[in-house]
């Protein structure tokens, strides 16, 4: 029983090897350019047919000699086009961040290595894997030894990686009658952020106003100064600030401040029971996404840490003097996971906000605590009870990510 499947095996390994290189060989014969007529390119053709049909039958000289003509603009036309696709190199610069819903630009540069001759009428097309090419940049003439820069705008319309593979370069020139294209090899990834929406947060516990950095202030024990009072029985005579303590008089001694941090937790359930998940929990899935992403921006602008962790097992946390960039990133690129057990989940995201009163590690960032493998199932995570109904509510607005980027300087605290 147990040399079925590895006959099996070895027999699928074969036939991918012989796809590989099958694939290859084709490779090697396909024509390095593509020939496209066009709506006049169809008319011109007919017109040529139409002449040398007519010259024949009446064998009028003067009718050889327009099918010459007409037949040497093909010719001309073929040799122009291919010298302006000649020598061209393109680049792409993508956007630091895309989101969805959100439009952004994508510049395209077209080099021209010729020494002498430019080139005409060049349309790129910016190829993606998995989507069809829908944008296209046009330059008019690029001449040699320098080069063009246009752009084009996109709105994503979902979250994830979206891969760049080439280009497709084409020219109708010069007289508009073909197509002639040609594919370029350029990758590029960019990572879409989900969509955030404004949100209504839940007040602090206690009512404690949070310092940009993430943290509110105590008085306490910690290294930060508060102020200064007078010393009572109990306190540390370390702390006496003598610069306005007296000999005879009362002594000074340092109040020191402690910070306290709250930390909100959420969870997102990223599993589906069956062979592949249904439109219908796709869309639920998405829109848990949209949810945790808009309550994790609206936390961490308002300085508090994150902590997410997914039901498949994966987490991650961020501290607000590092922005949003990471948590987003880590929402985009998280995906629904096989759930082997195929018990009852939580259909929508919960938060539970903590207080740490614990002071954070001056410079530490933030990291994942348990590794990104959504391939395979974990056990289900249950989310802790939400905030007290007590609490008010505060609007939060819509996140601007120059306000998110990381702060640094003597204020930051991770």
């Amino acid at each position: 029983m147990t040399e079925q499947p590895a006959e099996k095996q070895v027999l699928a390994e074969v036939a991918r090897s012989f796809w590989v290189s099958f694939k290859s060989v084709l490779a090697k014969f396909r024509p390095p350019r593509r020939l496209k007529l066009t709506r006049e390119g169809k008319y011109f053709i007919l017109i040529t047919f139409g002449v040398g049909f007519v010259g024949i039958l009446t064998a009028n000289n003067l009718l050889y000699v327009l099918l010459g003509i007409l037949l040497s603009l093909i010719v001309v036309s073929g040799l122009l086009s291919e010298a302006s696709l000649r020598g061209l190199r393109v680049t792409r610069k993508l956007p630091l961040r895309a989101q969805v819903g959100r439009p952004h630009l994508v510049e395209i540069e077209v080099h021209n290595d010729k020494q002498r001759m430019p080139s005409y009428a060049i349309e790129v097309e910016d190829l993606r894997a998995g989507q069809p090419a829908d944008k296209r940049c046009f330059f008019l003439k690029v001449s040699p030894g320098s080069s063009q820069v246009a752009a084009y705008r996109r709105v994503p319309g979902r979250r994830g990686l979206d891969q760049h593979v080439g280009f497709r370069v084409a020219t109708r020139f010069p007289f508009g009658f073909f197509e002639k294209s040609r594919e370029l090899s350029r990758t590029g990834d960019l990572i879409i952020y989900p969509a955030v929406e404004a949100v209504q947060l839940p007040r602090p516990f206690g009512g404690h106003l949070h310092l940009l950095e993430g943290s509110s202030v105590r008085r306490g024990v910690g290294d930060d100064i508060l102020g200064l009072r007078t010393m009572h029985d109990g306190d540390d005579p370390r702390d006496i600030y003598w610069k306005r303590s007296t000999l005879f008089g009362p002594k000074v001694v340092l109040e020191r401040a402690t910070e306290v941090q709250s930390r909100v937790h959420l969870h997102l359930d990223n599993v589906f029971a069956g062979e592949k998940p249904s439109v219908d929990r796709l869309q639920l899935f998405e829109r848990q996404v949209r949810d945790v992403a808009s309550q994790a921006v609206a936390h961490l602008r308002r300085g508090e840490s994150v902590t997410i962790t997914a039901t498949s097992g994966a987490a991650h946390s961020a501290h607000p003097t590092e922005g949003a960039d990471s948590t987003l990133r880590f929402l985009a690129l998280i995906e629904l996971a096989f759930d082997a057990a195929g018990g009852p989940r939580q259909a929508m995201a919960q938060v539970h906000l903590a207080r740490d009163i614990t002071r954070p590690r001056k410079g530490q960032p933030s990291l994942v605590v348990a590794p990104v493998q959504l391939s395979q199932p974990a056990p289900s995570t249950k989310s802790a009870s939400a905030a007290g109904d007590q609490e008010r509510s505060t609007d939060a607005p819509a996140p601007d990510f120059e306000q998110l980027r990381p702060r640094g300087g003597k204020g930051g605290r991770a």
